[in-house]
């Protein structure tokens, strides 16, 4: 038993009762027994404190917890995990010293905690229990309730089998969850946020986007929430009110991640951690998730590990600054602070010596492509939003085997295949990473070194989803990052992909209005517009021939 709280002011004696209550057990089947109950408030009235125990399944006292005259302080109870129905197995009884009701407080800590039960036992004049308040949690429900509050005159008028009552609520809590998902999928179960000021249709968009990212990263989505602010939260991005609603909502479902639409800065990291045990990460974060698991070749890692250790920097220091304030001085370099200091100077080595090795990697990057201009073979590179379908596009036009994959960011590796045109002609087509909005500037900083292969294309080919729903968003967010890679002056060529998905009047128009050419990465015969522009652009003189074939692998 851990005696916790205000023990300021008490009386040995007092202290030593405390200390006492782990000799009493209360049975399986009882809340709290009469003789702890009349215990708890005769010491509650000596001393005009609150006095809470926390208690275990099996009736053992773990806590004993001592306010003040208006609240009790739970302790971290995070080494006691969460079952399969998202309970603690444990419950919270405590003394209320004006006879009044559970607080907003108790019921956010039940909530948070994920307790089996919160008691509160009110303290008469006479120091003997009198009425008992106590609230449970709620399986999923239509009507979004969480918690139902019950009362009984005294502790001895009460009459519920807790050991059966909590097995029937896990169960039902159980099947709840089952008909959302399977409880016996280990894939991390996510809430997706976003806060901000644009117009709802604008944020819900970009969330739908954050799904994706999601499904890419093999996380399972429950539910999003959208709040619309004019002012973000400096410690919790949405107001703190509305953030416990989220996170004990999100527990309700069986929730164990929490990703936010919004980069989340080192402070509200912490602020929002502290208010819950799951998981939280940002767009940032599942991006880089996400480039860990698809980046396969040397140069990818290496740049996908630059980026991970650039955003956990700051991240690190903030915790070192802020332990610095609280332990300065000689002697008070506690063995946190210096691992710390440890952690920051392996992260600073470890990024030297990767950077290092990506300026190897880009010295032999630059000779290869030296030798492509000095043969004098014309470059193309496809850029384009993720999953607009541009590897399947290089697949279809030099028949060729690059991974694919309805998924963002399925490829991250950069592939170069060649183009074969009629009389010997070819050209080398070079596939990049695809582009997002919002895409991190740490990852664009990681991957400078391969998207310089565009700078020495004679023509990008800008491959769009012309079936997405906000296709042209997705072109302007493909021209901004183009415009911070200084590439915006490059000739383009726009070309709309998965035509197919639309009425054949539609795709003209568009193509029209655009300046677009249209094409079907699934359908060959659709390409020859396609290739008699390539040709067109390169060899003028030569005119345009229907007899063309397929490419090969060249690097």
């Amino acid at each position: 038993m851990v005696l916790d709280g205000n023990l300021t002011g008490l009386k040995p004696s007092q202290i030593k009762a405390l200390e006492r209550i782990d000799r009493r057990r209360i049975p399986p089947d009882q809340v709290v027994t009469g003789e702890l109950a009349r215990f708890l408030t005769e010491l509650s009235r000596d001393i005009r404190r609150q006095l809470g125990v926390i208690v275990d399944r099996q009736g053992l006292i773990l806590h004993v917890l001592v306010g003040d005259d208006r609240e009790i302080l739970i302790p971290d109870l995070s080494r006691f995990g969460l079952g399969r129905s998202r309970l603690r197995g444990l419950r919270c009884i405590h003394t209320h010293l004006k006879g009044e009701g559970l607080s907003q407080d108790d019921l956010t800590d039940l909530a948070l905690l994920r307790l089996d039960l919160m008691a509160a036992v009110a303290v008469g004049e006479d120091g003997l229990p009198g009425r008992i308040d106590y609230a449970h949690l709620l399986p999923d429900n239509p009507e979004g309730k969480t918690v139902e509050i019950l009362s009984a005159p005294s502790v001895y008028d009460l009459r519920l089998d807790f050991s059966r009552f909590i097995e029937s609520l896990e169960s039902e809590m159980e099947r709840r969850m089952g008909e959302t998902f399977d409880l016996s999928d280990t894939r991390e179960k996510a809430i997706l946020i976003s806060a901000g000021s644009e117009p709802r249709p604008e944020l819900e968009d970009s969330l739908g986007e954050l799904a994706e990212l999601a499904r890419t990263a093999d996380v399972v989505v429950l539910d999003r929430v959208v709040q619309r602010t004019q002012k973000i939260h400096p410690r919790f991005l949405m107001g703190e009110g509305k953030l416990r609603e989220v996170i004990i909502r999100a527990l309700q479902q069986g929730a164990t991640l929490l990703i936010f639409d919004q980069d989340l800065s080192p402070g509200q990291v912490r602020s929002i951690a502290e208010m819950t045990e799951m998981k939280v990460i940002d767009r940032t974060q599942l991006i880089l998730d996400i480039f860990a698991r698809r980046a396969h070749t040397l140069d990818g890692k290496v740049q996908v590990e630059v980026a991970q250790l650039k955003y956990l920097m700051p991240r690190l220091l903030g915790k070192g600054t802020a332990m610095s304030r609280l332990m300065g001085g000689i002697g008070g370099r506690g063995p946190g602070e210096t691992k710390l200091e440890v952690d920051r100077r392996r992260i600073r080595d470890r990024l030297s010596r990767l950077e290092k090795q990506l300026e190897n990697l880009a010295r032999g990057r630059r000779q290869r492509r030296q030798r492509r201009i000095r043969a004098e073979v014309p470059i193309i590179s496809i850029v384009g939003y993720t999953n607009a379908g541009k590897s399947t596009l290089l697949n279809a036009l030099t028949q060729s085997a690059v991974f694919t994959e309805d998924l963002l960011f399925a490829t991250l590796d950069t592939s170069t295949r060649r183009l074969r045109f009629p009389q010997e002609r070819e050209v080398i087509i070079t596939d990049t990473v695809g582009f997002i909005r919002k895409l991190p500037k740490s990852l664009i900083g990681a991957f400078k070194a391969t998207l310089e292969e565009l700078e020495d294309a004679d023509l990008l080919l800008h491959v769009v989803d012309i079936s997405a729903e906000r296709f042209e968003e997705h072109i302007a967010a493909v021209e901004r990052i183009l415009q911070d890679l200084d590439l915006a002056t490059l000739p383009r060529l726009l070309v709309f992909n998965k035509i197919d998905r639309l009425p054949p009047g539609e795709t003209a128009a568009l193509c029209r209005r655009f300046e677009a050419i249209g094409v079907s990465a699934l359908d060959r015969d659709s390409f020859t517009p396609l290739l008699d522009e390539l040709q067109r652009r390169f060899w003028p003189e030569e005119g345009c021939d229907e007899g063309r074939q397929g490419g090969q692998d060249s690097e």
